[in-house]
């Protein structure tokens, strides 16, 4: 993947969860509302969550302008992309979150796991890394 790649990789996922972040923010019962699922009792968390996510599309816009350099922003949202789905299956299991929230993984995490991992992957060859 080329730097060039990288940088169109984070603006598009800035982007997004920009977008994404504005939506839930604005509109916290919309999600709910469009999969049949129950609304939620304080939005406000909800709306937390938008926030967060709309703030890693400020540091995903930023990261754009040397991927490489800003691999540790990529890195935190590779883990938030892994650790999502992660809780959402254990949340399910238990029985705390219906199934119509899996919907969320799509966009905002499964979509992203191969570029990102590449962009993470070709830093680490070229920087040699160490990650922990």
């Amino acid at each position: 993947m080329s730097i060039k790649q990288m940088s169109i990789v984070l603006r598009a996922a800035a982007i997004y969860n920009l977008l994404w972040g504005a939506w839930v923010v604005l509109f916290p019962n919309h999600f709910f509302e469009l999969v049949g699922m129950e609304l939620p009792t304080h939005p406000m968390i909800w709306q937390g969550m938008g926030m967060v996510i709309g703030v890693y599309g400020l540091g995903y816009w930023w990261a754009a302008q040397d991927p490489t350099t800003h691999w540790p922003i990529v890195m935190v949202g590779f883990l938030g992309k892994i650790f999502g789905p992660l809780g959402f299956l254990f949340n399910y299991a238990t029985g705390e979150v219906p199934l119509e929230f899996f919907y969320t993984l799509i966009t905002n995490d499964f979509i992203w796991w191969i570029p990102f991992f590449l962009i993470l992957r070709k830093t680490y060859q070229q920087k040699k890394i160490k990650w922990i």
